[in-house]
């Protein structure tokens, strides 16, 4: 497009032999796609979904060491089992998320696109800490710049319901946590890094159980049509998972709205890099999930 910066085209994964990484919501879209390019550059793949029949259809299709496990990130006593059956890590990619759902709260009684995208992540992650060696992935969207964060109305009690909004508030909050997370681990000495990435506009079925028909078809239907193959709308994730890169950087496309293109580092709203909505972004978190900070 024209105006686009020079990017040159970044597609080739590192080899990463002897490492293992985890990564959520890998039975299709940007997770399949990031697990296979990991797995064939030689790394151990954890496939950690919510069905494991799709998880294993999905593991038949790579060619690598990986493993199917099971994890609902809304559910957190899976979480807490997940997290127990698992050792040592180098890094923990949070990619599984939800878009577009109908009103509903998960079985802890979290609004289901908070629950799914962030606040399981957010336990995920803290309980495995202890046993990350290298860094932690989230995968957030170009959607957090929308995202207002209320605080005292995650549940949606007081604020007529937007499917929309609720997952633009969810992705807010995964800018938040990559930020803070970042700053307490540096506090603390960790050279654990944590990085964030973005797929642009990328076909894939997110959309697929928005509840009303017309507006799944739409979705589908426009992202299938200017929205990039999932194995390019993987590249910033791959890139944030396996590249020299400093801690809180946040990646995506670097083309037009970055909605297309090769990874870079890319922007973030003013909401996203406000210290102190992440602190309360965290305790809030903290209280929702029963999992705090372990180190």
């Amino acid at each position: 497009m024209a105006g686009s910066p020079r990017v040159p085209p970044w597609t080739r994964v590192p080899r990463q032999d002897g490492r293992r990484f985890v990564v959520t919501g890998a039975n299709s879209g940007i997770g399949l796609a990031t697990a296979r390019a990991l797995a064939e550059a030689g790394a151990h793949v954890v496939l950690a979904v919510r069905s494991r029949d799709k998880g294993e259809a999905a593991a038949a299709t790579i060619q690598g060491d990986v493993e199917v496990r099971a994890l609902d990130v809304a559910d957190l006593s899976s979480v807490r089992a997940f997290a127990d059956g698992t050792g040592a890590v180098d890094v923990l990619v949070n990619n599984a998320g939800i878009l577009g759902v109908p009103f509903g709260l998960s079985v802890d009684g979290i609004e289901l696109h908070l629950a799914t995208n962030h606040v399981g992540h957010f336990a995920l992650t803290n309980l495995l800490l202890p046993r990350l060696t290298d860094r932690v992935v989230v995968v957030s969207s170009q959607s957090h710049r929308s995202g207002v964060l209320e605080l005292d109305d995650l549940d949606w009690s007081r604020r007529g319901y937007s499917a929309y909004a609720a997952y633009a508030q969810s992705k807010l909050a995964n800018m938040l946590f990559l930020a803070e997370l970042q700053r307490r681990l540096t506090a603390t000495g960790s050279t654990l890094r944590v990085t964030g990435a973005h797929p642009g506009s990328t076909a894939t079925a997110i959309t697929a159980n928005t509840g009303n028909g017309f507006k799944t078809w739409i979705g589908s239907w426009g992202h299938g049509l200017v929205g990039m193959r999932p194995w390019q709308g993987a590249l910033p994730t791959l890139y944030a998972a396996t590249m020299d890169v400093p801690g809180n950087t946040y990646l995506g496309p670097h083309r037009f709205r970055e909605m297309s293109g090769w990874p870079v580092s890319v922007g973030r709203s003013r909401s996203a890099s406000d210290p102190d909505l992440a602190r309360a972004c965290w305790e809030e978190s903290e209280s929702l999930s029963g999992v705090r900070f372990p180190l």
